[in-house]
């Protein structure tokens, strides 16, 4: 029997300083970084995780009961026996389906003839089958269709094992490739696999290629990225005539391009990087179409020859109300897809005019919507995705020639579902500094509108993420309950175009925090909720989010949830040997050689920023094996909150130690830790029922 522990864990404080700059920085918990890392073997550090973690478990029992009501609603909501809308790609048709209790998908195909007989291709249960585990990475089939690579990883780690199965005989080739960390995509003979590998910091600098049935240690290296910070992917052209290699960061890139049918040839390259330049490329009957903010901050449309890759024509113009944010190829016509007033649009565009524009119309005044899946080149309709806070995700094809949306499926509630008992609005409120900054929300109809209502505000705001409006059977949970539900579009994310993005980065970072804040408060005034009456979640980036508005503004918030928090900021970024520290200067700054970026981030990272203060109810996750947010962020941060807040709130850490920045793996075991979150937040916001 495990003894209960009679008050929290506490980390003890052993002395640690360096100096920078001229400051001399303290961080008495640098010991909860197991200093053989990525190896986690230091016994004084895994015996204080597993002390919160029983901590963690010892205060939620008594909100066993709720949780399991809130999983019970939330799994009720969901179709058990789940089947993705069928695609045809070649020669067949593709779709995914869950069984009925099933954790993980099953992949089938058939003929693309009528009464053809479904195949089973790949089964992720029984991949998964023992493990604590499972994450399906890239799923590809060759040309032919005869053969399928995927890949897999098993621990949280994000290095993937590839395997490639003969669908013909269902055998497993003997060829394996360990360590990967990209897509797979296929030569057009199907004889041979490009692919990349995670290198010692968890960085993909190379593209290589795998020949079936050679050895993995002969396999080619096709391009190896030397610049510290840069990562590269491996992708096709719709047209799948080329195969594109490009590196980058967060701000600058470069493509190369190599013949599908040829790809040890020299690769085409198709301008060298610039500092600050992104760029993309599709291809079309011989010539290149590049997406590019070279001359506008929300991207054009470029055109260049293949003979002459470099030299670059306007297609489409950078502006300043629509954000064009894709662009792809068709044979009969292209998609441009993007933003205006923060709204999805979808746009088919002629190859003859490009201004002759196909605008795609969209039922509802607020929405998450775009090109879904169409792997297939030469199309009369388009396959597309489209959702709102109030409707339920719902595919479409769209025929051109008489340009009608065909709904093919739409998400089923088992459980029920009735989209006029909910209302959704989108608002802008004022921020400090004069931004009027979009908010969406959706709330049961009747709701008191007074200042009584309790109030959900969610939002990430970095790496010019939006997010989108879109619909949630589990937020249906709190809703119901009387919650008003919000997503706070503050800067940091592209909702508004790229420039929104970019005032809320490196020396500007601290836009996102305050939007959040005067999100919250304005949301307050307007009678939505009241101070106190907010609870707020985020992760990863958004972690840090969390982070800084408790620090901030700790009275705000009724209950705060931070996910894989990325919130020793500062420490982070004078770790160059961490996998991700080099590519994430663009974002943040480099506080090693740049002195003005040291203190801007020492004045906001969360960590560093804690102070002797009341803090409001906090739950905290993270991961064992997370490559991205490491798990001594949320460790430190927690022991450092503990020794110095002047509260007795709550305080809770739970470490998964056998996943990564995802969280568990599997439908029910995430669905299950979205219940101990909410349940949580009602708990601390004072919501529980006795029957719960």
């Amino acid at each position: 029997m495990t003894t209960k522990l009679e008050k929290a864990p506490v980390a003890e404080q052993r002395p640690y300083s360096f100096e920078r700059h001229g400051y001399t920085i303290s961080d008495p918990w640098h010991w909860l970084k197991d200093q053989s890392y990525p190896k986690i073997d230091d016994e004084d550090v895994l015996a204080y995780l597993k002390e919160e973690n029983r901590w963690f478990e010892q205060n939620m029992a008594g909100q066993k009961a709720l949780t399991e009501t809130l999983f019970e609603e939330m799994k009720a909501r969901i179709k058990e026996d789940d089947s993705s809308v069928p695609q045809k790609d070649g020669d067949w048709t593709y779709w995914t389906r869950f069984d009925e209790g099933a954790q993980y998908r099953k992949w089938y195909r058939k003929r693309a003839v009528e009464g053809s007989e479904e195949l089973l291709i790949l089964d992720e249960n029984a991949l998964a089958e023992g493990k604590e585990y499972f994450r399906l990475g890239a799923f590809s089939v060759s040309p032919d269709g005869n053969l399928l690579a995927y890949s897999y990883d098993d621990n949280g780690s994000e290095r993937f094992d590839v395997h490639i199965r003969n669908l013909v005989t269902g055998e497993e080739l003997p060829d394996i490739i360990p360590g990967t960390l990209s897509s797979l995509v296929w030569s057009a003979d199907s004889q041979s696999l490009l692919y990349g590998l995670a290198n010692a910091n968890w960085r993909t600098d190379n593209a290589r290629l795998h020949v079936l049935g050679t050895d993995v240690s002969k396999d080619i290296e096709l391009y190896k990225e030397e610049q510290d910070g840069f990562t590269v992917g491996i992708g096709l052209t719709q047209s799948e005539k080329y195969i594109t290699i490009a590196t980058g960061d967060n701000e600058t890139s470069e493509v190369r391009l190599v013949p599908a049918n040829d790809p040890t040839a020299d690769p085409i390259l198709v301008s060298r990087r610039q500092k600050g330049r992104e760029y993309s490329v599709e291809e079309h009957d011989g010539k290149l179409y590049i997406l590019t903010n070279d001359d506008h901050v929300n991207f054009r449309l470029a055109s260049a020859s293949i003979d002459n890759p470099g030299e670059w024509t306007t297609v489409i113009a950078g502006s300043d109300e629509f954000y064009l944010t894709g662009m792809t190829a068709f044979r009969q016509f292209f998609v441009t897809e993007g933003r205006q007033n923060g709204l999805d649009q979808v746009e088919i565009r002629s190859w003859s005019d490009p201004s002759d524009v196909q605008r795609i119309a969209f039922p509802e005044a607020s929405y998450n919507a775009g090109l879904s899946n169409n792997p297939e080149y030469d199309v009369d309709k388009l396959r597309l995705s489209y959702e709102s806070m109030v409707t339920p995700d719902t595919v479409y094809d769209y025929h051109l020639a008489d340009k009608q949306l065909e709904t093919l499926k739409v998400q089923e509630i088992p459980s029920g579902y009735d989209a006029e008992l909910y209302a959704t609005e989108r608002l802008a409120i004022k921020a400090r500094d004069g931004a009027m900054v979009p908010v969406s929300l959706v709330y049961k109809k009747g709701t008191r509108l007074d200042g009584s209502a309790p109030l959900h505000l969610y939002a990430y705001g970095a790496y010019g993420y939006a997010v989108p409006p879109s619909f949630s059977t589990s937020r249906l949970s709190l809703v119901d309950r009387g919650f008003i539900y919000a997503i706070a579009h503050i800067r940091g994310g592209d909702d508004l175009g790229r420039e929104w993005y970019l005032q809320g980065k490196l020396m500007q970072r601290t836009n996102t925090f305050n939007d959040f804040v005067d999100v919250a408060k304005g949301l307050a005034a307007k009678g939505y909720t009241s101070e106190g009456r907010i609870s707020a979640s985020g992760g990863s980036a958004g972690g840090e989010l969390m982070g800084a508005v408790v620090n901030s503004d700790p009275d705000l918030w009724g209950a705060v949830v931070a996910h894989v928090p990325f919130v020793d900021v500062l420490n982070t970024m004078l770790d160059d040997s961490l996998p991700l520290t080099p590519g994430e200067w663009p974002e943040w700054g480099n506080p090693i050689t740049d002195k003005a970026a040291f203190e801007y981030i020492r004045s906001y990272s969360p960590y560093d920023q804690v102070s002797a203060q009341d803090y409001p109810p906090m739950l905290i996750t993270g991961g064992l094996n997370d490559p991205r947010v490491t798990y001594w962020e949320p460790a430190k941060w927690t022991a450092k909150l503990r020794a110095t807040k002047t509260d007795g709130n709550m305080l809770l850490m739970k470490m998964n130690m056998g996943a990564g920045h995802g969280g568990k793996s599997g439908r029910w075991n995430r669905v299950q830790e979205t219940a101990e979150e909410f349940a949580f937040i009602l708990w601390q916001m004072g919501m529980t029922k006795p029957s719960e």
